[in-house]
C-alpha cells in the first residue's frame, strides 16, 4: 500500500535522486533534472520547485551546507541530502517499483463510454491516435538514440519502459481498430444496427442475450 509522504510531490523524489550525487543549488537541480528528461517522467512543474526543496529542508530530508554568489546574480543557496533524505528515497523508489498502484487514465475512460459513439467514428479516432502514437515511438526511440553517448543506460531505462508501453498500446490500439473494421469484434454488427437502425441499447443487449441463451454466435461469421 502507498504510505503518505512528508513531501508527495514526485518532484521532491527527483530533487532527492540528483541530490544523492553531490550537494547543488535550486537551478542545478533543475537542470540536472531537465537534462535526463525527469520532466517528462515525473510531469515536474517547475514553479514548484522551490517550495518542494523548501519543503524538504523541513522535514529533515534536505539541510543547507553553503551558499554562493556568481557576479551580480543573487546568492544561490546550497542543499545537501540528508540520512533521512537518503532513506526517504530509498523506501520511496522500492514503493514505486515493487507496488502496482491504479493509475487513472483518460483513454481507459474513453474506451468505457466509446458505444456512446458510431463504430466508423470510433475506428477514424483510433487510427488518429495510432498516428500519434507511432510518431511518439519514432520520437523516443531517436531520444534514447540521442542519448546512448551522454548518459549512462542506468538512468535511461525509465524511457526503454515507456518506449515498450507505447509500443504495446499501438498494436493493441491497431488489433482493436482493425477488428471493428473488418468486422471480426463482437457485436460490432449490432452496435451498427443501433446507429444504423435507431435500435436501442436495450434492444441490442436483449438480443445479444437471447443469442447467448440459445448458443448462437454473438459476433458475425467472417469466413
Amino acid at each position: 500500500m502507498a504510505r503518505k509522504r512528508k513531501v508527495g510531490n514526485l518532484l521532491a523524489l527527483g530533487v532527492l535522486s540528483v541530490l544523492v550525487e553531490r550537494p547543488m543549488h535550486r537551478y542545478e537541480i533543475a537542470a540536472t533534472l531537465e537534462a535526463r528528461g525527469k520532466d517528462r517522467d515525473m510531469a515536474i512543474k517547475w514553479g514548484s520547485l522551490y517550495t518542494v526543496v523548501g519543503n524538504l529542508e523541513k522535514h529533515g530530508f534536505l539541510e543547507v551546507v553553503g551558499s554562493e554568489r556568481d557576479g551580480a546574480r543573487p546568492e544561490r543557496v546550497i542543499y545537501r541530502i540528508t540520512a533521512a533524505g537518503r532513506a526517504e528515497l530509498a523506501d520511496w523508489t522500492r514503493e514505486l517499483i515493487a507496488d502496482p498502484q491504479p493509475e487513472p487514465r483518460r483513454f481507459v475512460a474513453g474506451l468505457s463510454v466509446m458505444s456512446g459513439l458510431p463504430p466508423d467514428e470510433v475506428i477514424d479516432l483510433l487510427g488518429q491516435r495510432l498516428t500519434t502514437l507511432e510518431a511518439e515511438i519514432t520520437s523516443g526511440r531517436a531520444q534514447l538514440a540521442d542519448h546512448d553517448d551522454t548518459l549512462p543506460r542506468l538512468f535511461l531505462v525509465e524511457n526503454d519502459f515507456e518506449l515498450a508501453m507505447l509500443e504495446a498500446e499501438a498494436a493493441w490500439v491497431r488489433a482493436l481498430r482493425d477488428s471493428f473494421a473488418d468486422g471480426s469484434f463482437p457485436e460490432v454488427e449490432l452496435w451498427r444496427r443501433w446507429y444504423g437502425e435507431g435500435a436501442s441499447p436495450a434492444d441490442i443487449t436483449a438480443e445479444v442475450n437471447d443469442r447467448i441463451e440459445k448458443g448462437e454466435p454473438t459476433r458475425p461469421d467472417t469466413n
